[in-house]
């Protein structure tokens, strides 16, 4: 029976999947959809940026630089929720440890707070985006099983479908980070709340510690590097892929904010709305899921009937049918309800976002690339970006649509016009987070190349257009790295060897015995053996970036008795005192790059020199931030990149606030007085401290004792540090002397980096050929040959802080990366070949016969029958370019129930028998007017 279950099932989402490609329009073609739809734009048409939300006063807002601080901020906010929790995110994992060292703070374990919440009656809904999971590795069916495991109050639901269903979605993803408690307190930044985000200010590449494993910082899978490998099989949380012993962590950084005040509202609204929808899509028969009511109380009519919710379209439907929790901002007598109360004057907040049919169910909303366009216009004097991305366009005709670069474009000039000083600072990561070499991997190329032609290459780009206009670009808008170093404390013949041989337990042994004691007794039974990788000699290593052979790895059973683990990782840790003495050795020293008291030059070592200068790693610190500051007074921030897949609204969904504080401080622009606003200076001020290395260290395992003001959630306020004379340096970022400074500070960085790991971009590589003969041939991030341990330390002591110059010239001699192929391609929908002519050659590329490997390995062609014209269609989509393909519209063809007819005068010659009315080029569910759209039909 289960098998014609099984056949049945099959049939349904073949139907579902027929369903929603002929009719993409259902939810919006009834006369009563197309008047909620009305009733939302008029809604959007009365807010600034067309958002669904208004912008509220009385807010309280808090910024938290890196995870470090947030984590601990969101722990408390979620240790004391009352009555309800909602989290959206990209990628959620059960198993992180928000406070850190973890060995400290087993209970903050996210899924076990939320477990003990649950346990105490707090209701918990969670949104994940459903990953695809042939390219991506987050594994959501692990944490749904994982947090519908916990309690029956905590709910878990996936989307979107990626094939047999009426809204199957390949490409794009709900990328927000959300978290709300209470309907009282909110979160929102780049941060997910999973492996590879966690860090400290101080950012270590370093995480191995002998003598004591408690002070471990990234347990398990959180301690990953990207740009050598992605994440691998990470249910088996506890494992590692990546040798601590040899390679850097990739260090991340981001920002994120907590808040309290009515905005809270709006982002509520948001996860509601969210909620809702996927229950009636997903999960309409699951009484387990129920539907959510919106935080407003029913008689909100009458106690504020100029609120745009009241008019929202299901406001009283959810209240009838869903589960209301309390609210305490608008329209409610309750007060603060115990909460603490925010400081006055507050802050003005508005929501804003990128949604549409697929993410919503709604008509396309991208408030967010309105609110980045109007504030560049409305900007005075000043602008700070940092994000992760930074493709974007000047041009109304490129295949990149969002006008970002075309709104800096035209503020600069208009500046320039006036003879004004007008100064953007833009600070992306080096490298996109993707593993392998940039020669080899064609994501890497393609998005690198892609934000080269936004900046200053390919006839559109910034640069380009500012220089058209007669003005040096690089008078008013510039761009930066982050890049870090550090010392792994792990010399392997005269200390780690020799631990092993003394304890007779080997190192990946003792982190297997440690993992028993981080997996404590939930797992299940689901973690029965760890896997970890081996180091290697670092004559035996491959040359960075070659993914042709993977680690050596060893599998460890999980030891059964917790006390057992115990012992065995206090025996390591014994033999290593015995060893030798190791108080004196940092396990981690990139705090020298900070505002330390001392430098790296005052660090021991006991191994050899040998071991020492292959101890030394560098690594570019990824940036994940989602932010703008504008003049010291506007600040955005939230989950969007500077893509299309985030600013256009109907590609991945996104959320974010644009905060405008009313606590005005006396500052300084450009040399006069000028107010700025205490939020965005005071953020633009920390952010620049630490990138300049103006900022002490962060010690987690000092902090852990008692948490800074910076650790705490709002209404917690940050510390004014405007007093502090590092801070003074950076208050006025028109200024020469602060100019000076930050550029002079990038050089140096840079050349210090480039002299001892050649990393790439660099301006010293223009071509691929210069790529080949500059990359050094040693294992990722270690210094290159033929450098002296004492010139790595002195060279190594003069950096400041992680800001380094961009080098735009990379590959600039590359035509691709001008006008590569991938800006020709045709891949924006899947098309029939029901009559193809091909060239062989093409048929017989490497990129196509990976691609037909990699399904024949899937068994696809043998269980399912795939047939060659998808696979030919899709082959082509991906790897041809706009010269190669060809649509004959002068032959018409049937294949049911589709037909095409040629139209007008090829028609009129007769030879022709079909109907030139009955064909479907131009109907809803066909790709003509997108394939004319691109190649200009």
């Amino acid at each position: 029976m289960s098998f014609f279950n099984s056949i049945s099932q099959v049939a349904k989402h073949a139907r579902d999947e027929v369903i929603g490609t002929l009719n993409p329009n259902r939810r919006h073609d009834e006369p009563h959809e197309q008047a909620q739809d009305a009733i939302r734009a008029e809604i959007m048409a009365s807010h600034r940026f067309t958002s669904f939300s208004d912008m509220r006063s009385n807010n309280f807002v808090k910024w938290h630089i890196d995870g470090n601080d947030y984590m601990w901020a969101l722990s408390e906010l979620l240790d004391n929720a009352k009555e309800c929790i909602f989290i959206q995110d990209w990628w959620l994992t059960p198993e992180l440890h928000l406070r850190r060292p973890a060995a400290r703070f087993p209970d903050y374990r996210l899924d076990r707070l939320l477990r003990r919440k649950a346990q105490q009656g707090v209701h918990i809904y969670v949104i994940v985006y459903k990953e695809v999971t042939q390219t991506m590795s987050m594994s959501s069916k692990h944490t749904k099983k994982t947090l519908d495991g916990l309690h029956p109050n905590v709910v878990c639901i996936r989307h979107p479908d990626h094939i047999g269903s009426k809204d199957s979605v390949q490409f794009w993803s709900h990328h927000e980070k959300v978290v709300v408690v209470d309907n009282h307190f909110a979160c929102i930044g780049g941060l997910d709340l999973c492996f590879g985000r966690y860090d400290t200010r101080s950012h270590p590449l370093a995480d191995v510690h002998p003598t004591d494993f408690s002070l471990t910082l990234f347990p398990g899978q959180d301690f990953n590097n990207a740009r050598i490998m992605d994440f691998q099989n990470v249910y088996n949380y506890a494992s590692n892929a990546l040798s601590s012993l040899e390679n850097a962590r990739m260090p991340w950084h981001d920002v994120h904010m907590t808040l309290t005040g009515p905005s809270v509202l709006d982002i509520s609204q948001h996860f509601v709305e969210r909620w809702n929808e996927l229950k009636k899509r997903k999960y309409r028969n699951k009484e387990n899921i129920p539907v959510l009511a919106l935080p407003h109380p029913p008689d909100f009519q009458v106690q504020a009937p100029n609120e745009a919710v009241v008019r929202h379209p299901h406001l009283e439907a959810w209240h009838e049918t869903g589960r209301r929790y309390k609210q305490r901002w608008l329209g409610s007598s309750e007060g603060s309800g115990g909460k603490p109360k925010s400081r006055n004057p507050g802050m003005n907040v508005q929501v804003v976002r990128s949604v549409s049919d697929w993410s919503h169910g709604v008509l396309v909303e991208q408030s967010i690339q309105n609110a980045y366009i109007q504030l560049i216009n409305e900007a005075e004097h000043f602008i700070y970006i940092e994000n992760q991305f930074f493709v974007t366009t000047t041009s109304k005709k490129d295949q990149v649509k969002n006008q970002i670069a075309g709104a800096l474009v035209e503020r600069i000039i208009r500046a320039a016009k006036a003879g004004e000083r007008f100064r953007v600072i833009v600070v992306i990561p080096e490298v996109p987070g993707f593993s392998g070499s940039l020669k080899d991997e064609s994501a890497l190329k393609i998005i690198m190349a892609a934000q080269y032609r936004s900046i200053n290459r390919g006839g559109s780009s910034i640069y380009e257009k500012i220089r058209e206009a007669g003005y040096e670009p690089m008078d008013y808008i510039r761009f930066y790295h982050l890049r870090a170093y550090d010392r792994i404390n792990a010399p392997l013949s005269t200390y780690i060897s020799k631990i092993e041989e003394e304890a007779g337990i080997k190192y990946h042994e003792a982190l297997a015995a440690l993992a028993r004691v981080w997996i404590g007794n939930d797992s299940n039974g689901d973690q029965n053996a760890i896997t970890y990788a081996l180091p290697v000699p670092n004559n035996e290593a491959p040359p960075a970036g070659n993914k042709k052979s993977g680690p050596r790895t060893e599998t460890v059973p999980i030891v059964e008795n917790e006390e057992a683990a115990r012992k065995t990782v206090a025996s390591f840790e014994a033999a290593a005192k015995k060893v030798r003495g190791d108080s004196a050795v940092s396990d981690s020293v990139p705090h020298h790059m900070l505002h330390d008291k001392t430098t790296l030059l005052d660090e021991k070592w006991l191994g050899t020199e040998e071991e020492e200068l292959d101890a030394y790693v560098s690594e570019l610190l990824y940036i994940h931030s989602k932010l703008m500051i504008v003049d010291d007074r506007r600040v955005i921030m939230g989950s969007a990149n500077i893509n299309d897949r985030s600013q256009k609204g109907d590609g991945d969904s996104e959320i974010a606030l644009v905060v405008e504080d009313q606590d005005f401080v006396s500052a300084r622009m450009n040399g006069g007085r000028y107010d700025v606003a205490r939020f965005a200076t005071s953020l633009r001020r920390k952010l620049f401290r630490e990138h300049l290395g103006l900022i002490p260290p962060q010690h987690p395992h000092q902090e852990s004792e008692k948490p800074t003001d910076f650790m705490r959630p709002a209404p917690h306020e940050n510390p004014d540090e405007m007093k502090d004379k590092h801070d003074r340096l950076v208050a006025d970022p028109l200024a020469d002397d602060f100019w000076d400074l930050w550029n002079g500070t990038a050089r140096k960085n840079r050349e210090v980096f480039t002299e001892l790991f050649r990393p790439v971009p660099t301006n010293l590589v223009r071509d691929w050929k210069a790529y080949d003969n500059y990359v050094p041939k040693v294992k990722t991030g270690h210094v290159v040959p033929g450098v002296s341990l004492e010139h790595v330390k002195q060279r190594l002591a003069q950096v400041r802080g992680a800001l380094v110059e961009a080098p735009l010239d990379f590959l600039i001699d590359e035509s691709d990366f001008h006008s590569g192929p991938e800006w020709q391609s045709y891949n924006l929908c899947h098309f029939w070949s029901n009559f193809e002519i091909g060239d062989l050659d093409f048929w017989r590329g490497e990129a196509y016969q990976k691609f037909f490997e990699f399904l024949d390995e899937k068994g696809g062609f043998y269980y399912e029958r795939w047939g060659d014209a998808p696979v030919h269609s899709i082959g082509a989509a991906l790897f041809a370019n706009k010269s190669q393909i060809h649509f004959f519209t002068d032959i018409g063809y049937r294949h049911e129930p589709f037909q095409h007819c040629p139209q007008g005068e090829e028609h009129k010659k007769g030879k022709c028998w079909c109907d030139s009315q009955d064909t479907f080029d131009y109907n809803d569910y066909s790709c003509t007017k997108k394939f004319e759209a691109l190649f200009h039909v």
